[in-house]
């Protein structure tokens, strides 16, 4: 796969029966960032950290060694910020393909990925660049950006505090987007705010006074359907908020997440490029986003 010298073996308990949530750490401010978060969320849920740093191996330089130092700090401050929490490291030096090809990989077995929004080498570029439509199709967990609120000095929201956001799309059924909204909401002991986007058609027929307001209140009954529908194994301990509203779906999920803790969005693995709603909220949004992918329709 192009991998010189692949993932180096855990420090940690790597036995553990339990997936990790794996973090990608490149050395930058909102990598360390990230890392806060997601130091957080394993000790929330009880699961292991696993902190990674993926990157170009160059020869006749010292990559190995300044990328051993990268993971090293990294568990070093994920270790004095949850005290007992279990933490495994990895290196991957990638000689023959992108770095972001080994996050992709380490997706498969964890139970979320944890990026930066900003940063350097293959984590900036994943989130922001060229091949963040290969991760959105590719990684097999929710990848989570977390974004800092000062470009300098990036703060993280503590996941206990906030609310979480999730929106609801074409196909709410079996969303996993939901499932995973619903489950943060429940671990955090916060609302969850369901958010369903909808618009007035352009060409709707208003000659005649009967017809007025008609079409649009058909797709306001089909947005609201469409929100219970997504809701409908929701349990019933948790508080829900339900939201119909009408505006394009990323200016809506954007003013709804403006405090929120966590906005969670969906994203199908067969689309060629990242949707533009998903691909404007990881761009815009004020509060760590979750890319959740969906199961295609079958």
């Amino acid at each position: 796969m192009g991998t010189r010298s692949g993932t180096t073996a855990d420090q940690g308990p790597s036995a553990a029966v339990d997936l990790p949530i794996t973090v990608g750490v490149d050395g930058s401010e909102p990598s360390l960032t990230a890392l806060d978060w997601a130091a957080d969320e394993a000790a929330l849920r009880g699961a292991p950290l696993r902190v990674v740093h993926a990157c170009w191996w160059e020869p006749h330089t010292d990559t190995a060694a300044e990328g051993t130092a990268v993971v090293a700090v990294a568990e070093r401050r994920a270790r004095l910020r949850q005290p007992g929490l279990r933490v495994g490291v990895g290196l991957a030096l990638e000689a023959l393909e992108a770095p972001e090809y080994a996050l992709v990989r380490e997706s498969r077995n964890a139970l979320a990925l944890v990026l930066g929004s900003r940063g350097r080498g293959a984590v900036a570029e994943t989130l922001l660049g060229s091949v963040s439509a290969m991760v959105a199709r590719h990684t097999q967990c929710p990848v989570i950006v977390v974004r800092g609120t000062h470009v300098e000095r990036p703060t993280v929201e503590p996941p206990s505090s906030g609310r979480v956001v999730v929106g609801v799309g074409e196909q709410p059924e079996g969303s996993a987007a939901v499932r995973f909204a619903v489950a943060e909401a429940r671990l955090r002991g916060v609302p969850l705010e369901a958010v369903r986007a909808w618009r007035r058609p352009r060409h709707a027929p208003a000659e005649h006074p009967l017809f007025v307001g008609a079409p649009a209140h058909a797709h306001e009954q089909q947005a609201v359907e469409t929100l219970e529908a997504a809701l409908r194994d929701a349990p019933e301990d948790l508080w829900i908020r339900r939201r119909t509203v009408e505006g394009p779906a990323r200016d809506t999920l954007l003013a709804a997440a403006r405090d929120a803790a966590l906005l969670v969005v969906g994203a199908h693995g067969g689309d060629d490029h990242l949707g533009r709603v998903v691909h404007g909220v990881l761009h815009h949004a004020r509060c760590p986003v979750a890319v959740v992918p969906e199961p295609e329709p079958g």
